[in-house]
């Protein structure tokens, strides 16, 4: 089995799970009742606040904050109709948080399908938030509460998103708009 690596200078809190293969690195701190899971990677001061998890294979860059009850990497909610029945679509993909990202309460970013879902530096997300999978949030881009983006859409850098704006999927959203 592999072991997880965890450094010296990173903390730990009570009942907090590491997965094997998980990486967690310098000054790093895992809030109580965490969950980081198999394969998962943490960047330097980066800050689960609590009851956080991490799904497997999530990639978490440097001083990212994540506010408690944040889900990041479960599968996306991807199903193609069999007949009369809905089938479940393996979800392949990771989540990537990029460097000084910060995530509110209680928001969920989905793994991608095949290819990656990808917050990218600087961005700020609020607490209620949904983010489907593949998708790609730019940098710097700032979205408020009860925001919710379908699958595979595409937000520029730069952008602000106002509370309870909802996106359909498959959107290209360029740089410095504002919802």
């Amino acid at each position: 089995a592999k072991c997880a690596r965890v450094d010296s200078g990173a903390w730990i809190g009570p009942t907090a799970v590491v997965e094997e293969g998980a990486e967690i690195g310098p000054g790093a701190f895992i809030g109580p009742g965490c969950i980081v899971g198999s394969g998962c990677s943490i960047g330097e001061s980066s800050r689960l606040v609590a009851r956080v998890t991490l799904c497997a294979r999530t990639l978490v860059g440097k001083r990212v904050l994540l506010h408690p009850g944040a889900v990041i990497g479960r599968e996306g909610f991807g199903f193609a109709k069999d007949g009369e029945r809905w089938v479940r679509i393996p979800q392949l993909g990771r989540v990537i948080l990029e460097d000084d990202v910060e995530i509110g309460a209680n928001t969920t970013v989905d793994r991608g399908t095949l290819g990656d879902t990808v917050i990218a530096a600087g961005a700020k997300l609020d607490n209620l938030i949904q983010i489907g999978h593949n998708c790609r949030i730019g940098e710097n881009t700032a979205m408020a509460a009860c925001s919710g983006i379908s699958g595979s859409t595409e937000i520029g850098r730069n952008c602000t998103i106002a509370g309870a704006v909802g996106m359909a999927g498959h959107l290209m959203i360029g740089d410095g708009v504002h919802f």
